[in-house]
This record gives structure tokens, sequence and C-alpha cells, in this order.
């Protein structure tokens, strides 16, 4: 919640995100963040310290099968839903990349509104 650029995460009232469950499914943990910029968000991931847990994700989490993050841009001031980000990642997984989800590889540049980065993993 320190690095640059960062706006806000969904996380429940002790703080932890990773209790968080939805879906019916007990092994999908849920990262909503809100991020200034998409520079700034991919700073974090892969320039920080935090590009460590990137690396040993596999010996957490079982591989993906198919799109598990998507990025999409917020108005300011706006606080995603866990709903829209199902909406997001799975018309991601449905149609591919667009300026509405998209992911770190195939970006989309900000509309012309001011709106700010968000991811979901």
């Amino acid at each position: 919640e320190s690095a640059a650029g960062f706006i806000w995460r969904l996380k429940d009232e002790s703080g932890d995100a990773t209790d968080i469950r939805v879906f019916d499914d007990p092994l999908l943990l849920v990262n909503l963040s809100v991020w200034a910029s998409h520079e700034a968000l991919h700073a974090f991931v892969y320039e920080s310290d935090h590009m460590r847990f990137v690396r040993q994700r596999t010996d957490w989490f079982e591989r993906p099968k198919e799109a598990h993050t998507v990025l999409w841009w917020v108005q300011p001031g706006h606080t995603p839903s866990l709903e829209e980000a199902w909406e997001r990642l799975t018309r991601l997984r449905t149609l591919g990349p667009t300026p509405e989800a998209f992911t770190f590889r195939s970006t989309f540049p900000p509309p012309s509104d001011g709106a700010q980065s968000t991811g979901n993993q």
C-alpha cells in the first residue's frame, strides 16, 4: 500500500485480502486494486520486491488454464466491485484483450476522461 501510484485494494476488516472468498471456490484468491497509472502498477508487480513473490507463484498456486489477470480503466474515485472484476475477466477470456479488459502484454491507452488503472488477479 506504500508503493508509488497505489490508490486502493480490496481487503477484509482485518486488512487481509486472501480471506475474501468468492464464487463458492475455496481455492480462488482475489487481488483487486486500483493504481494511478498502468506504469505504476507495472513497476510494483515487475520492478519491486513483489517480483520475488511473482517468481515463486508456482510454489503456491496451480498454473492457470485460462486468463487470470485482467486490467481495465476506472474513473477517479470509483471503487470496482468483485462482480465488475468477474465481468471484466470473463470478457477478456471470451473476447481477448479489448479497451474494456486487457493484460500487461496487450494494453490499451486510458480513455481521454482521466480514468485510472485497475487490476484483478
